[in-house]
């Protein structure tokens, strides 16, 4: 039984070989891909453990591979593989989302290293989600589409989806306000202070018919942030917390 699944998607076929060989050698199974839009179709179509992800690829550039990613499949870890070693070009694609940063030449013991580290550390984060049932809704999150417990349907608008389907794809722990900024919304997160994210939840909560003060779909957790109802944790309590945040 193979250790997981890795796709490398790598343009220079040289690169891309010597990587194939020493994850195969090292007991992963590996899918390949030689440009960034066939290796987006890859990593969006299930069965991928962790991405290899290039940055200066033909058709799709690593980081539009990964702006996709991240969104569609938000869960799933990208380790770049690229020649640019500037700190700059590092800070730019560990902000974009990435889980990891390998300088090209590197050697195979440093790439296997890095990653079993990161699968280590995504080892809780779950696959891709894309229906769910939860608080008597049926949410389609492919289609944007919910259907209420009275068999009322309404469409999601594309950031409350986004927002479920990150809270979705992390069951079984809060996401504080914090992360579902910097993943969801792709901004710095730090310092900032916003109730941006307070009210695409009440946006959200009134579009699933979820009563702010005693919620059965998305709770909010005390001094952590929000979750799904249901996938653990401990919601409700004071200082509007299981309640949503008036404005001031």
């Amino acid at each position: 039984m193979s250790l997981a699944t890795v796709l490398v998607v790598e343009d220079d076929a040289a690169v891309r070989r010597g990587v194939v060989d020493a994850l195969s050698f090292a007991g992963y199974s590996v899918l390949e891909a030689a440009d960034g839009r066939a290796g987006l179709a890859t990593a969006t179509g299930g069965g991928v453990d962790i991405v290899l992800l290039d940055i200066l690829m033909p058709k799709l550039t690593g980081l539009e591979v990964l702006e996709v990613i991240r969104r569609e499949a938000p869960g799933l870890p990208v380790i770049f593989l690229t020649a640019r070693g500037m700190e700059e070009d590092r800070i730019k694609g560990l902000k974009a989302g990435a889980d990891d940063y390998i300088v090209k030449p590197f050697g195979p013991r440093e790439m296997l290293a890095r990653v079993e580290a990161v699968l280590r550390r995504s080892a809780e984060r779950p696959r891709q989600v894309r229906k769910l049932t939860i608080g008597g809704c049926t949410i389609d999150l492919a289609r944007r589409e919910v259907i209420l417990p009275d068999q009322t349907r309404r469409v999601l608008p594309d950031l409350e989806s986004r927002v479920l389907e990150y809270l979705a794809c992390n069951p079984g722990r809060a996401v504080s306000r914090e992360e579902l900024l910097t993943r969801v919304w792709k901004v710095d997160a730090r310092n900032l202070q916003t109730r941006t994210v307070d009210m695409a939840i009440a946006r959200l909560r009134e579009l699933l018919g979820d009563d702010p003060n005693e919620p059965k779909v998305i709770v909010t957790v005390r001094a952590k942030g929000y979750m799904l109802a249901g996938s653990g944790g401990e919601g409700g309590g004071e200082d509007g917390e299981g309640s949503e945040p008036q404005d001031s």
